[in-house]
């Protein structure tokens, strides 16, 4: 039951932010996008909590009860950042707005980059250890830390690394390669001279 309830999550929260950019760039509506977009965080809760009733009418905690935790975890770390990720190209498709650009590739917008990466994962994996050590005392006995200690390892593992890398790029910054021109970071083609009549 737990992996229908995060397929229909996972379905509910890409719905919910395509219903919260349509409102606000093709219908104008900002107060009902922004209703829509303080939402999302609630389909992850929701998730949450049913897994925690599942958990509580008798049901064997496993991998899935730690997965449907992850998701509020991701939600506040990765989530902004996938909005505005959504935002961007929605508006520049439907709205004339700017094209996206990449993310930068060399110097210290690079090395900004990664932390900002590093910050989101470390947030993730906080939180979503917290909410699965929750579901010990939450599930009236049905969970024990014991069953999901894979997930403190792995997401242990995934901060330490994404902090790593980081540091890595704060020792060494990425370089571009010579005769590359580079704005913010970002590799941009050369003006081509006027040619003289």
């Amino acid at each position: 039951m737990i992996i229908t309830l995060i397929v229909a999550a996972e379905v509910s929260w890409w719905i919910v932010l395509g219903l919260a950019l349509a409102t606000r760039y093709l219908l104008r509506w900002r107060r009902a996008s922004t209703a829509l977009l303080l939402g999302l965080p609630t389909v992850d809760l929701v998730l949450y909590a049913l897994a925690v009733l599942d958990l509580r009418g008798g049901a064997t905690a496993s991998w899935t009860h730690a997965l449907a935790a992850s998701y509020t975890g991701f939600s506040v770390g990765y989530g902004p950042s996938l909005v505005r990720w959504a935002d961007q190209r929605f508006q520049h498709r439907f709205a004339g707005g700017p094209v996206p650009l990449p993310a930068p590739k060399y110097g210290p917008e690079r090395t900004r980059h990664e932390w900002r990466i590093a910050g989101r994962t470390v947030v993730s994996a906080a939180i979503t250890l917290g909410l699965i050590t929750l579901l010990v005392p939450l599930s009236a006995g049905s969970a024990h830390f014991g069953t999901f200690t894979q997930w403190y390892v792995k997401l242990g593992i995934a901060a330490v690394v994404n902090l790593v890398v980081a540091g890595c790029y704060s020792v060494w910054p990425k370089e571009a390669p010579a005769g590359v021109l580079v704005v913010d970071g970002r590799a941009v083609e050369r003006p081509v001279p006027e040619k003289r009549p």
